[in-house]
């Protein structure tokens, strides 16, 4: 009899460490769950009266290498060279306690050649973060890698100069641009579609680049002349 006792309180034991071990282990994962939606992303861009927003999308993943002559993401690391231009971030638990969220400070730019930078939202490329760049009203020059593929290998690296008058939302869009006038022989085929990037204006185009394949121009972004039909856009990956 005792020995049934025993048996019999042995397998409870066992059954309840397992069901211990079982909650330890699922809390654990919460808790990674909880870390990861914890990353402080703004999800969208957040206008700031008298400022100009500068982003990138359309690729895998993209980002503004340099405004003018400032470095902003390192093109090795993928992340901001000065921390002091990312936008101070504050935990916020006041809405939903069980969820942290990360409050943005948008306070204004004082002064012409201030750059501050937004975490905007995941890139394509795991591990990685997209950014946008907060600006004075200015004639400026812009750099963007853009990473068409889902690897840090292939990049394509974009610049140009452009009056930035208004205070507005500008993004720079990529995208392939697909031949009407292919011969339809294997080396058309195999050859990759040339990427072209908008300069959207709020809703608007503004101008446009596309790459040039030929001798003359040697695979450099070429501005193009702007029609009535305009690209229908792929897929944003970024």
């Amino acid at each position: 009899m005792n020995k049934k006792r025993y048996v019999l309180w042995t397998s409870t034991m066992v059954a309840a460490s397992l069901w211990l071990s079982g909650c330890q282990l699922m809390n654990g994962y919460q808790k990674i769950d909880e870390a990861e939606s914890a990353k402080a992303w703004a999800g969208k861009i957040q206008p700031v009266a008298g400022e100009v927003n500068i982003a990138c999308i359309g690729t895998y993943h993209c980002e503004i290498a340099r405004i003018d002559k400032v470095p902003v993401i390192a093109t090795d690391t993928h992340e901001p060279i000065n921390s002091t231009m990312v936008v101070a971030m504050t935990a916020d638990s006041s809405n939903n306690r069980s969820k942290v969220t990360m409050k943005m400070d948008m306070t204004p730019i004082t002064h012409k050649n201030e750059i501050k930078i937004v975490p905007l939202s995941a890139s394509g490329i795991a591990g990685l973060t997209n950014y946008y760049a907060r600006v004075k009203p200015a004639k400026r020059e812009v750099q963007v890698n853009f990473y068409p593929e889902n690897n840090l290998g292939y990049v394509e690296r974009f610049a140009m100069i452009h009056d930035f008058v208004e205070a507005d939302t500008y993004q720079l869009r990529a995208y392939q641009k697909k031949s009407s006038d292919s011969s339809g022989s294997l080396l058309d085929t195999a050859s990759p579609e040339p990427l072209c990037v908008d300069l959207y204006q709020g809703n608007s185009v503004q101008r446009r680049f596309c790459k040039e394949l030929g001798a003359e121009h040697q695979g450099e972004f070429v501005e193009t002349r702007l029609t009535n039909t305009m690209p229908t856009p792929s897929k944003t990956k970024a």
